[in-house]
C-alpha cells in the first residue's frame, strides 16, 4: 500500500505493509496540477503495484474540516479512476508537526529535512490507519 500526503505543490508518498504494520518515506513528488500529480505517481505505482491508497484528510485540531479537505477527497477520487485501486482517507491530523518533531529528534539538518518532511508525513498517515485497522492486519 502507498500512503500520500496532499499537499499544493508537493505530494509525500510513503510504502507500506498492512500485516507488519510497518511504512516507510518512500518520495517526495513536486508538481503543480492534479494531472501532473498523477503522472508523477505512475511509476511509482507501477513498481510497488499497490491494493490500496491511503490519502491523508486535513482536520483542524478540533475536528473541523480544513479547507484542503475537499481537494483530498477529489484527488482520492482521480487516484481510483486512474489507477483502479481503491484510496481511502485517513484523519492526518498532526501528522506533518508529528513528522517535523521527528526529523528534529532524529537531528536531521534543516536543508534536509524540507525534502523528507512530506514523505515522513505520508509515513504517519500510513502509521495511523494501520493503528485504526488493527483488526485487518
Amino acid at each position: 500500500m502507498l500512503g500520500i500526503d496532499y499537499g499544493e505543490r508537493r505530494l509525500g508518498v510513503a510504502v507500506g505493509e498492512l500485516p507488519l504494520g510497518i511504512a516507510h518515506p518512500l518520495a517526495t513528488l513536486q508538481a503543480d496540477s492534479d494531472r501532473a500529480r498523477l503522472r508523477l505517481l505512475e511509476p511509482l505505482m507501477q513498481e510497488w503495484k499497490p491494493v490500496l491508497l491511503v490519502v491523508g484528510l486535513p482536520v483542524h485540531i478540533d475536528g473541523r474540516a480544513h479547507p484542503m479537505a475537499e481537494r483530498c477527497r477529489k484527488f482520492a477520487q482521480k487516484l481510483t479512476r486512474r489507477f483502479a485501486v481503491e484510496a481511502r482517507m485517513i484523519d492526518e491530523r498532526l501528522t506533518s508537526h508529528a513528522a517535523a518533531q521527528a526529523l528534529a529528534d532524529a537531528e536531521v539538518p534543516m536543508h534536509r529535512r524540507k525534502q523528507v518532511l512530506d514523505q515522513v508525513a505520508a509515513q504517519g498517515i500510513l502509521e495511523t490507519f494501520f493503528e485504526a485497522n488493527e483488526d485487518i492486519a
